[in-house]
């Protein structure tokens, strides 16, 4: 159990596409405006683990033409934001939030999102201790995953609001666009290397 809290725990604390609009939406709108989307992200991973659960996810990607429309949309989406990070220049630009987030939004970003089935699938399917009680083992990873996803995306939306109110150097601000740019970038090579390996 602990292998697989300290799974939980590296797997999403790792920047992707809900953790950076999160940090972009505490940056642009502050701490408590922000908290309805980060609910919709909460909802839309609960989502996207049960669609792992029940198997309806691999139904899903197992149809060859549906797949490659979804891992190409995602990738495109991934991609995008990477480029739009990584080409900031010396301003911190997370996310560029244009209207009020809310909790529908979050709901679909993780709709969308490969690692989030790409975690949930690693969490769901692997890192087994409870053998001889299957059912009592999902449970347990659901509340885990949840127990350790909640405080670590409040803890990126609440950065997010720190660093809107720090005056930093510009070259300070470049190596951050550039890192949270490489890690959109290692998000989409994960997840193609993975949709790769469930297709063969």
């Amino acid at each position: 159990m602990i292998v697989f809290a300290l799974a939980v725990l590296f797997l999403i604390i790792t920047p992707g596409p809900g953790v950076l609009t999160t940090a972009g939406f505490g940056a642009a709108y502050g701490f408590k405006p922000s908290l309805r989307y980060v609910f919709g992200l909460f909802l839309g991973t609960n989502m996207v683990m049960l669609a792992v659960i029940t198997g309806f996810a691999a139904v899903i990607l197992s149809m060859p033409t549906l797949r490659v429309v979804l891992l190409t949309l995602s990738m495109s989406y991934l991609i995008y934001l990477a480029a739009r990070i990584a080409f900031a220049g010396t301003k911190i630009a997370f996310i560029e939030a244009k209207s009020p987030p809310g909790i529908m939004g979050g709901v679909l970003l993780q709709a969308i999102n490969p690692k989030a089935y790409v975690v949930n699938t690693s969490l769901i399917t692997g890192f087994g201790f409870m053998p001889d009680n299957l059912t009592l083992e999902i449970i347990l990873k659901i509340l885990i995953t949840n127990a350790i996803w909640t405080p670590l995306h409040l803890g990126w939306l609440y950065a997010g609001t720190l660093l809107h109110e720090l005056n930093l150097s510009q070259r300070t601000q470049r190596t951050i666009n550039i890192l949270m740019a490489l890690s959109m970038l290692m998000v989409v090579f994960l997840a193609a290397a993975f949709a790769q390996g469930r297709a063969e």
